[in-house]
């Protein structure tokens, strides 16, 4: 394959369009579209035993309010770490010191639609001090770290990318 040309460029503060033409190997040539957009974090989140989400969410893509981990995007110049780091303190208003400990669940990051996106994946477990009190306002709901817990999460948690992070813990836990 032979990049030729770009035909089209559509840029946001969210997301850049492009519209390239390429060449194959039979020289036939093909207009190919592809996204870019800044690389994702999501945080799941355990405290006394459970497993915390901020308030639930819109979603315009799907049009419908969702139950979701802490998320964001890493900031150009930023490390996923430290953008989870802010993400918490965003989402469930949780300062670095609160975190006992943040453990990457991968290292480098998985592509989310590699074949149409550059966008990456960042997977983390924040542990939370069990002494502080987290902010009601910032609290959407919790389950508990228990087998019945997560069986009940997975019937309510429709984010693909959410549901990777808590399946991957649990491989690993």
């Amino acid at each position: 394959m032979k990049k030729i040309s770009n035909f089209v460029e559509i840029k946001s503060p969210w997301v850049t369009i492009i519209g390239e033409k390429w060449q194959d190997d039979q020289e036939n040539f093909l207009d190919y579209w592809r996204v870019e957009k800044a690389d994702s974090v999501i945080i799941l989140t355990v405290w006394q035993n459970q497993l915390i989400f901020p308030k639930l969410t819109y979603r315009v893509g799907i049009d419908q309010i969702t139950l979701d981990f802490a998320r964001g995007r890493v900031k150009p110049n930023q490390t996923p770490e430290n953008a989870a780091y802010d993400i918490l303190k965003k989402e469930l208003n949780l300062n670095v010191n609160d975190v006992i400990k943040l453990e990457s669940i991968n290292q480098n990051g998985w592509g989310i639609n590699s074949a149409f996106s550059n966008q990456k994946l960042s997977g983390f477990i924040a542990e939370i001090n069990d002494k502080i009190d987290l902010d009601s306002n910032f609290i959407g709901v919790t389950y508990s770290n228990t087998k019945e817990g997560i069986e009940e999460l997975l019937k309510q948690l429709t984010c693909v990318q959410c549901r990777v992070i808590l399946l991957e813990w649990l491989r690993l836990k």
